[in-house]
């Protein structure tokens, strides 16, 4: 039988145990219920200002169109500065853009362009608060926590959208609608005091410059395209979030138009969203269990193709309410299981990076599916949008099928040290470059399929460090001699590689080097491009047979 101390390491709940985790999502959940009643509330008001479905729809739009722009630069800076400093900086941000808003509000100044202005400022304090948000999760928990962690960061979000929505509801019916922005502008103050207590642990530390900005930008844009997990986690998440968005840009419409209510109602859905999503987030570790990633992600897929046929169809509040639920639920299910198989296929060196680029995909197909069905909306109806999108949906499901998310410890990203310090013959200079780096192989006639099948493998792990050519020739004079080479951009991002270099990459490489000749080490050669300005000569040459 479990003991207690197993139950607790097991639970959904574990990361409470964690002091750090449990303030600072105690703060967001705070921030967020002010977030929540925000958006309700510039929702609400752009339907007063400007009742069309496209300028609502522009509401999202805005919301969502600066991460999109902006959340790749965000990440790079989050790998690059202190996480912690930088979200204080910018909660600070968003908490003043939201007072002059507010102010404005009460003033009687906003039009329908003033408040889509104000919304994209705070989507572009968004975007650079969410990657640095994400990235810092595994250093509140331990990685046997992560998912649940992850789970849980889904649970405070959906208990503010139960709580935000409906109370701002509540508020803008009895005081008016200026207050929910002055209250979310107060309610940034719970995460900048919580981030401001949290002490992070000490990065460790390396004798290498830091990267340049443009250099990591372009390094994490590498790394997504060379890892076949994070290709596939971005290509589910089009798959669903360019649908299911319709479910949200048309929601206010639904409110007020379809079903003739007032806010109230409208926080009344989001609040049912909510709270679905909380009891769905409560199923999830036994869901888990159970059903594989892909069967979570096609089941959520197809809950909320069956909201949206609801929604179309059925013109009466309760069933909408009855139908939100199942879409918080079906919602919760989905994002969960997208953001767990891209944390696990990052490695923290690049974490932010990744996660920014998860965030791009997510917010670019929100935004662009807000333009899209509104725009449908607007020439043949919210219920026939609904109805195509719910087909989309579906459809997309199905095309996407084959690729498989990332759900356990499949992949270990830890540093695993087994590159040594490449030997050269003179003092280089970190920025001289580029690096050519060629492994000579010997192997058995017979084997070459299985080792050009096992080396390109091996050919993603180089390119996910950094190496933007990669080649592998066959020796016609010698069989079985083969030679592969790498390029990379500078001498420092060959360092990098070596620090960087995973027990993930571990294992790839072994599996090549099975096919090596008994006692015949490869021999490893590291080639600058000549400098003009030296005397001596440039190359520089390793045989020692260790694979670098």
């Amino acid at each position: 039988m479990a003991t207690d101390e197993e139950r607790k390491s097991s639970s959904g709940w574990a990361p409470f145990h964690h002091i750090a985790f449990a303030v600072l999502w105690t703060a967001t959940v705070i921030s967020n219920i002010g977030t929540w009643m925000h958006d309700v509330a510039s929702g609400w008001l752009m339907t007063s200002l400007a009742p069309s479905p496209l300028m609502v729809a522009l509401v999202q739009a805005a919301t969502s169109a600066p991460i999109f722009l902006f959340a790749l630069a965000a990440g790079a800076l989050a790998d690059l500065t202190s996480r912690r400093k930088l979200l204080i900086v910018v909660t600070i941000l968003l908490s003043c853009n939201t007072l002059v808003l507010a102010s404005l509000v009460f003033a009687g100044k906003v039009t329908p362009w003033v408040l889509l202005l104000f919304t994209f400022l705070n989507g572009t304090g968004a975007a650079f608060v969410a990657p640095a948000w994400q990235a810092i999760v595994p250093q509140l928990v331990p990685r046997e926590h992560l998912q649940s962690a992850i789970a849980l960061n889904g649970v405070g979000i959906n208990i503010s959208r139960a709580i935000g929505p409906a109370l701002a509801g509540a508020i803008i019916a009895a005081i008016g609608i200026a207050w929910p922005y002055l209250i979310n502008a107060v309610s940034f103050l719970a995460v900048i005091a919580a981030l401001l207590w949290w002490k992070p642990p000490t990065p460790t530390a390396s004798d290498l410059p830091a990267e340049r900005f443009w250099s990591a930008m372009r390094a994490g844009l590498r790394y997504t395209r060379a890892s076949r997990a994070m290709r596939s986690t971005l290509i589910r998440a089009i798959a669903f979030f360019l649908f299911v968005s319709a479910f949200w840009a048309l929601l206010p419409l639904v409110a007020r138009q379809e079903l003739n209510g007032g806010p109230q109602l409208y926080g009344f859905i989001l609040g049912a969203v909510g709270i679905g999503a909380v009891g769905g987030a409560m199923l999830l570790p036994k869901l888990t269990k159970r059903f594989s990633a892909e069967h979570l992600v096609a089941l959520g897929t197809l809950g909320t193709a069956l909201v949206l046929v609801v929604l179309a169809l059925v013109k009466r509040p309760d069933a909408v309410i009855a139908a939100s639920l199942l879409a918080g639920a079906c919602w919760i299910t989905v994002l969960s299981r997208l953001n767990v198989s891209a944390q696990l296929a990052l490695p923290d060196w690049v974490r932010a990076r990744g996660l920014s680029i998860f965030i791009t995909i997510f917010f670019g197909a929100m935004t662009l599916g807000s333009i899209l069905w509104g725009q449908v909306a607007s020439h043949l109806g919210i219920p026939i949008a609904q109805l195509i999108a719910a087909a989309g949906a579906v459809l997309a499901a199905l095309l996407s099928w084959r690729f498989k998310l990332l759900s356990g410890d499949e992949l270990n990203h830890s540093p695993s040290g087994y590159w040594p310090q490449p030997l050269v013959a003179d003092e280089i200079a970190l920025d001289r470059g580029p690096v050519m780096v060629t492994v000579e192989y010997q192997i058995a006639p017979r084997d070459t399929a299985a080792f050009v099948e096992a080396i390109r493998v091996l050919k993603a792990s180089r390119e996910r460090h950094g190496a933007y050519a990669w080649g592998l020739f066959e020796d016609v004079a010698i069989p079985g001699r083969m030679l592969e080479y790498f390029i990379e951009e500078s001498w420092v991002a060959h360092l990098r590689h070596h620090q960087r270099t995973s027990v993930l990459d571990n294992e790839i490489q072994q599996r090549v080097l099975k096919y090596q000749k008994p006692d015949t080490p490869p021999i490893v050669t590291h080639m600058l491009a000549p400098d003009p300005a030296r005397q001596a000569p440039a190359d520089t040459t390793c045989g020692d047979g260790t694979l670098r």
